[in-house]
């Protein structure tokens, strides 16, 4: 966000909270094991803003947490670390799942929102890409991601609140933005997410995060063929198997970061 005088504000502490999103899921992996992911890129940029007084930052997002876990587990300890920025996203989990009560995932999103913004800090949430637009059998989803899309946006007129909207950048339906699951940011996708959530607190642009990718020579029948097999395989069956025995990717998974402290990159 903005202040008069059109200075960026400057955060000295932030947390993200979420789901695979926000954990990063499918970036670089980190020494200590952990994917990095676009709040972690976004952590380091605003934390060079602070060479010499410091940059917290803490990271509470799960992989496979629907919205009620990240209101129920997240808010409240997100709220008590009284960061100046957050980011807050949630509620895909929830509507890939059939017979998804989008009502339901509205009044706790717009209740995590809110409790958020009662603290002063900063809030930037997000609309969800087009999945319609590079993965086969997903126009059931577009309904639900139209109304949340509408939603946030609705939640955006609180000053206060950003809204990074990835539906309306055509990049994120080149599959090279996406890892191999599909579901997931590869590093590049996570690159991009950074920047736009940078360039919505108001930083000046670092590269245009909307811009597509050069182009390359489409896969040939029987290599998109192999790959639909393999991520049907590696991927869509074991995704499956969890919602069919009530288990989840983060089941037993402890964040990341679960404490606000110093960011040294």
């Amino acid at each position: 966000m903005e202040n008069t005088e059109n200075t960026p504000t400057a955060f000295r502490s932030y947390v993200a909270v979420g789901d695979s999103f926000t954990e990063g899921m499918c970036d670089d992996l980190l020494p200590g094991g952990h994917y990095r992911g676009w709040a972690d890129r976004l952590a380091a940029r605003l934390a060079a803003e602070h060479p010499a007084d410091g940059f917290r930052y803490a990271n509470l997002a799960v992989r496979g947490k629907l919205i009620g876990q990240i209101h129920d587990e997240q808010v409240d300890r997100a709220a008590g670390l009284g960061a100046e920025l957050v980011t807050l996203a949630g509620g895909l989990n929830d509507v890939l799942r059939p017979r998804c009560d989008i009502a339901r995932v509205e009044e706790l999103l717009g209740s995590a929102a809110t409790r958020l913004r009662a603290t002063g800090a900063t809030v930037v949430m997000f609309s969800s890409t087009d999945p319609t637009r590079r993965m086969a059998g997903s126009a059931r989803l577009l309904p639900a991601i139209l109304r949340m899309k509408d939603f946030v946006h609705e939640l955006a007129q609180d000053p206060g609140i950003a809204v990074v909207d990835l539906y309306s950048a055509p990049c994120f339906d080149d599959r090279r933005l996406w890892a191999e699951d599909r579901l997931h940011l590869s590093p590049e996708g996570h690159r991009r997410v950074a920047e736009a959530v940078l360039e919505s607190l108001g930083r000046p642009a670092g590269f245009d995060w909307r811009a597509p990718l050069p182009a390359t020579a489409p896969p040939t029948r029987s290599e998109k063929l192999a790959a639909d097999a393999r991520w049907v395989r590696t991927h869509l069956g074991p995704w499956i198997g969890r919602r069919l025995t009530g288990r989840s990717s983060g089941d037993g998974r402890a964040p990341k970061r679960a404490e606000l402290a110093p960011y040294e990159g």
